[in-house]
Order: structure tokens, then C-alpha cells, then sequence
């Protein structure tokens, strides 16, 4: 109250009674009113926060600092920047969850992670905030390991707020706090970690600009604890949803980037990796030589990887993750058959919205062979794998089945499967 009279009086305003102030403020709390024209400047100055940040887009255009796509420039701005990502988008800040993806911000980051100087630390890292230990670092570990399980399981939209919620109110304080250079590292890598799930579940809700911001800070946070593997991961989840969204070129290039950058680090598992991004833009490029030679390392790498000396992070990339890779591949230059086998193999039996996407694939895969009869059989397969799951991904996978479909006019076999079909929430949402 104090501070909002002071700001209110800097600027020559006058607040009404204190009593006036505080019913005010109890509507604002209860969500029964938000601030108007006059006290939401003043809020934002008191508390030193955006409009965005807090909610009040009705009367304000969009903050250019927030929908900024570009890679940070010191530890400091990633700090920040993802802080008040985390909390615009808590509180539903449309402009941001509406935002597109910067095609020149996927260029910048992997040119300006390549050619990072030396990791660095906030200067004031050890005079300010919240004393931070090793202990505070395991336990934003073990959180963000269940809410990867809840992702796994249950899709993106499941549980994103939450993910974001505690990331803001939980972690943001400890990176502003204080901590040796050593816990100032596992800090930043894990925070990186934490904010790579963000950036796949918005992803995986197809909030494509806001994720790309998520994968930029993440992208930072590593490069600054020093995590060369990790930030070679982030770098591959980019060349994964750069292919989702069409832009082939740019994801085979964040992908040959990720292969560079951590070349003297790099586990078999993450070449291999690195080689099934490099192919999956490929192959939507057409260009199947390329395709099958990067499949080939990819497979070639696997094969030599030994699970102890892996990230554990990055343990979940077995031979049906490269198999599911390997599908979608095939599907994207029209070989049946092999898309067809690949899917076969990458049913793994315990991550739900992976088997649902290459079941997708093989009903893709069917359908382009010409038997339409065994794609939708396997189609209603997937739809009954994707009951539980809350993902747009899933629905652009179908939506995109439903389109092939649809050419091939109004047979007994289609009106069938539709009929089918019907009773199932992600079939609907491609409506």
C-alpha cells in the first residue's frame, strides 16, 4: 500500500482513502475485477513487474521485451528473461502462448552457442537472495523428473501449467540467490533441464513461439554451467519442432550444429540422435540418400553406446526411439514397407505418446501403400494408445491422417472407421 502511494505520488496522483485502496485490491485478489487504466501503471512500477506479467493485457498492447526471440546476452538476461516468461505465461499472457517461432532466433542461437566464450556466472551470484545448496539443486531434480513422467504419460497440456507454476515461484528465486561457482553450475544446468521440459511441453501443446523461447534460455542456462551435452540436446529438441513446423532446412542445420558443438563431449547416444534429427529434415526435404546416410551413423552410433556413460536424461533413446525416427523417415519418402517395419519396432510398451505417434506413422505408411483397410484398423489402434493423452501434437497427427484420408472420397471402409472413430476425444478436436 505504502509503495503504491509513493509511485502514485512521484508521478503527481492522489490514491483515495486507504479503505477505498484495499477493497480495490481484495476485488483484484478474488479475481472479481482487474486493475483499470489508472492503477495498473502503478501496480507494474511498485512491483517492478510487466503488465504481461501480471495478466493485465486487456488494456495493454504487447510487450515487445517478452515476444524478443533473441539468445541472451549474459547469464543475467537469461535469468530474467525466462523468470518473466515463466510468469506472463502463468498468467495466460496471449500474445506470448499465440506467438510464432523466430526462423532468424534458430540461426542466432546455434551460431552464437558455437562461438560462446568461456561459461560465466551472474557477478553478484554470491552476495544476494537465497543462500542455495546442492540440496536445493536435487530436489528441483527429483520435481522436475516427476513432471517429465506426467508429460510422458499424459501429454503436454496435462500438466504445463504446473511445470511453469513451480519453475516460477520455486526456481526463479534460487537463480537469483546466492551460490558457489560449483552449485552456481549443477544449479544452471538443472534449471537448463527443467526449462528444456518446458519448452517441450509447450511444444507438445503447440505453443510454438513461446516453446522456442523456453528452448533458447534453456539453451543459455547450459551454456553457461558449462553442460556442452546438454546444451547439444537443447539444440536437437529445436531441430525437432523446426521440422514439425516445416523448416527443413533450419532443423537439418541445428542438428549438424548440436553434432558439432559437442563433438569432443559426445556420447553415442546423442550422435545417434543428433543423426535421426539431421534425417527426419531430410526426409521431408526429399532428399532420401541423405535420409538413409544419416539413419545409417545414427544406427552405427547406437550401436556402440554403453548406458553408464550416458547422461541419464538421455537413457530413454534405444533402439525404438531410432526405430520411431526411422518411420517417420521412411513414411516422409513414400517407402511403406519400411515405414511400416520400423513403426512395427518401435512400440515400446511404456511411453504412451511415443507408441501413439508411431502407430500414427504406420497408419500414414499404410494408407500411402494403398490399403486403406489395414491404416484405419490401425488408426483406431492409436486412437484407443492416445485416450489419456492431452497433446495438439497428437490431434496435427491425425488432423493430417483425417486430411489423406478424406481423399479418397466417402467408401464403406472410411464411413466406417469415422463412425468408429467418432467416440474418441482426440478424433474430435480435428474437427
Amino acid at each position: 500500500m505504502s509503495e503504491l502511494r509513493r509511485v502514485a505520488a512521484r508521478h503527481g496522483q492522489n490514491l483515495p482513502a486507504d479503505a477505498s485502496v484495499k477493497r480495490r485490491i481484495a476485488t483484484w485478489e478474488n479475481g472479481h475485477s482487474v486493475p483499470d487504466e489508472f492503477y495498473g501503471p502503478l501496480l507494474c512500477e511498485a512491483l517492478g513487474l510487466t503488465a504481461a506479467e501480471l495478466g493485465l493485457n486487456h488494456h495493454t498492447g504487447q510487450d515487445s521485451a517478452l515476444l524478443d526471440a533473441s539468445y541472451p546476452e549474459s547469464p543475467e538476461a537469461a535469468i530474467q528473461t525466462v523468470d518473466r516468461l515463466w510468469r506472463a505465461d502463468l498468467n495466460g499472457y496471449e500474445p506470448l502462448l499465440q506467438a510464432d517461432p523466430s526462423e532468424a532466433a534458430w540461426s542466432e542461437a546455434s551460431l552464437r552457442w558455437l562461438v560462446a566464450p568461456q561459461a560465466s556466472f551472474p557477478e553478484s551470484a554470491s552476495n544476494r537472495g537465497t543462500r542455495v545448496g546442492l540440496a536445493d539443486v536435487a530436489m528441483i531434480k527429483s520435481t522436475s523428473d516427476l513432471f517429465a513422467q506426467l508429460d510422458d504419460r499424459f501429454g503436454g497440456d496435462h500438466a504445463r501449467q504446473s511445470v511453469i507454476q513451480y519453475l516460477s515461484r520455486d526456481v526463479a528465486p534460487l537463480l537469483s540467490g546466492q551460490y558457489t561457482e560449483a552449485v552456481g553450475q549443477a544449479l544452471f544446468s538443472t534449471a537448463a533441464e527443467s526449462t528444456l521440459l518446458a519448452g517441450w511441453m509447450s511444444y507438445d501443446a503447440c505453443h510454438h513461439g513461446l516453446a522456442q523461447r523456453y528452448f533458447l534460455q534453456a539453451l543459455r542456462l547450459a551454456q553457461d554451467s558449462n553442460d556442452r551435452r546438454l546444451a547439444g540436446s537443447i539444440l536437437s529438441a529445436m531441430s525437432h519442432q523446426a521440422t514439425f513446423l516445416g523448416q527443413y532446412t533450419h532443423a537439418a542445420t541445428l542438428a549438424r550444429a548440436a553434432l558439432m558443438g559437442i563433438s569432443a563431449v559426445a556420447t553415442p547416444t546423442l550422435r545417434a540422435q543428433f543423426h535421426a534429427m539431421e534425417a527426419r529434415a531430410l526426409a521431408r526435404t526429399g532428399d532420401r540418400r541423405g535420409c538413409e546416410m544419416a539413419l545409417a551413423e545414427a544406427t552405427k552410433a547406437l550401436e556402440s553406446r554403453n548406458s553408464d556413460d550416458e547422461p541419464e536424461w538421455i537413457t530413454y533413446f534405444d533402439e525404438a526411439e531410432l526405430a520411431a525416427e526411422a518411420a517417420h523417415c521412411f513414411r516422409d519418402v513414400r517407402s511403406a514397407r519400411q515405414a511400416v517395419a520400423h513403426a512395427e519396432n518401435a512400440m515400446s510398451g511404456s511411453h504412451v505418446r511415443s507408441d501413439f505417434f508411431a502407430t500414427m506413422v504406420r497408419a500414414d505408411a499404410h494408407l500411402h501403400g494403398g490399403d486403406p483397410e489395414e491404416a484405419c484398423r490401425v488408426a483406431l489402434d492409436a486412437l484407443d494408445l492416445g485416450e489419456q493423452l492431452k497433446s495438439s501434437r497428437c490431434v496435427a497427427y491425425l488432423a493430417e491422417f483425417r486430411q489423406n484420408l478424406d481423399q479418397l472420397g466417402s467408401s464403406s471402409i472410411v464411413q466406417d472407421f469415422q463412425e468408429q472413430a467418432a467416440d474418441h476425444r482426440l478424433w474430435l478436436a480435428t474437427g
